[in-house]
Parts: C-alpha cells; sequence; structure tokens
C-alpha cells in the first residue's frame, strides 16, 4: 500500500490498506492497524472524500506508531491543503518536522519542507520564503539520494519560476531532473514534471 502511495495510485492503495487493517485486526498488530487506517484515509481523500479522509487519518494517527509517523503526518497535510485548510496543513507540517529532528525519522523530510513551501505559497506569504523550502527540499533529496522527492521539489519550484516569469530557469532545473528517469513514466508525478515542462519549452 505504501509503494501505490508513494506512486500516487489510490484506488490500489484503499485495496491493499483494508485488507491490511483487517489483517492486523484479527492479529492484535497495533501499529499495522493505524498504518491501514491512515492509507484508507489518504485514498479516499484522493477520490473527493476529503472530510472522510481526514477522519481516517486521524483515527490512524491516534494509534502508537513505532515508526513512519511523520510520512503519515505528510500524507495528513496533504489532505487538509487538498480541502483548503492551510493553518491545519501548516500545523501539522510544524508537528511533522519537530518529530524528524526528535526522532531522526529523516526519509521523508524533503517532501515535508516541500509541502510546508507550497503551503506558505497558499497562504501568500513573500515568494523569497516559499522558494527557500523549496530549494532546502530539493538540497535534502539530493543529500539523501531520493529522486523521486527531488522531483517533486523541482517542480514546486519550477511552478513558482514560471509564475515569476522565469520560464527558463524553471524548464532547465526541472529537465535536468527528469532526464534521469529511465522507468516509471506512468506515475502522476512523471507525467506532472513531463506537462510541464512541455509548457516550460
Amino acid at each position: 500500500a505504501i509503494v501505490h502511495q508513494l506512486r500516487r495510485e489510490d484506488e490500489a492503495v484503499l485495496e491493499r490498506a483494508q485488507a491490511a487493517s483487517f489483517l492486523a485486526t484479527e492479529r492484535k498488530v497495533v501499529f499495522w492497524r493505524g498504518w491501514g487506517i491512515s492509507l484508507q484515509g489518504w485514498s479516499l481523500a484522493q477520490q473527493g472524500q476529503g472530510e472522510e479522509g481526514i477522519t481516517r487519518m486521524q483515527q490512524g494517527l491516534a494509534i502508537p506508531m513505532l515508526m513512519n509517523r511523520t510520512y503519515f503526518l505528510a500524507l495528513l497535510a496533504e489532505i487538509y491543503g487538498q480541502v483548503g485548510q492551510t493553518a491545519a496543513a501548516l500545523a501539522v507540517l510544524v508537528e511533522a518536522l519537530a518529530e524528524v529532528n526528535g526522532t531522526g525519522e529523516r526519509w521523508y523530510e524533503a517532501e515535508l519542507v516541500r509541502q510546508y513551501g507550497e503551503r506558505l505559497s497558499a497562504t501568500g506569504l513573500a515568494e523569497g520564503e516559499v522558494e527557500s523550502h523549496f530549494h532546502q527540499a530539493l538540497a535534502i533529496a539530493r543529500r539523501q539520494g531520493a529522486r523521486s522527492l527531488e522531483l517533486r521539489a523541482a517542480v514546486s519550484l519550477a511552478r513558482l519560476w514560471q509564475r515569476q516569469g522565469k520560464r527558463t530557469e524553471a524548464h532547465q532545473i526541472l529537465s535536468t531532473i527528469y532526464s534521469w528517469f529511465t522507468e516509471g513514466f506512468d506515475t502522476l508525478d512523471l507525467q506532472e514534471a513531463k506537462a510541464l515542462l512541455e509548457t516550460l519549452a
């Protein structure tokens, strides 16, 4: 289910998350149940059921988790952003980034920082601060060798630069990262990156 979520395939996520929740309940593995409920919430939100998705995510996160809590907080923040609850999204991201620093669980840090920049942009904050978060997300992803998360950060930065009229710079940074990929072109991340490159060409 997590692999499908990272590929943003909501129907497959829902199917596997429901199965995981059932097995976790049957075998009394509490934290796996929390993961399953949380992933169901994300999937439902992608299918237009934002409020139900938030409720499920909150239920899942209320169950003690041994690991990956920062990842699930990122998913909750994403849903809040989708339904226009920017303040709630920012609060969740602040919590998640504090946990990153407290626990050292850093594998999804680049995405947390990128989302923070996106939510700041939604508040109308000065674009310089928004841009600094996208650059920070890029740097974290590069340091970790997280190419997919670097692509997401590059798309966010390229969109910002496009709005600022910096089309050449936007195309250059995105095309460089996009050219690294040799597979996965059916994923939404790569499809969105390709579509943006075409508009910038």
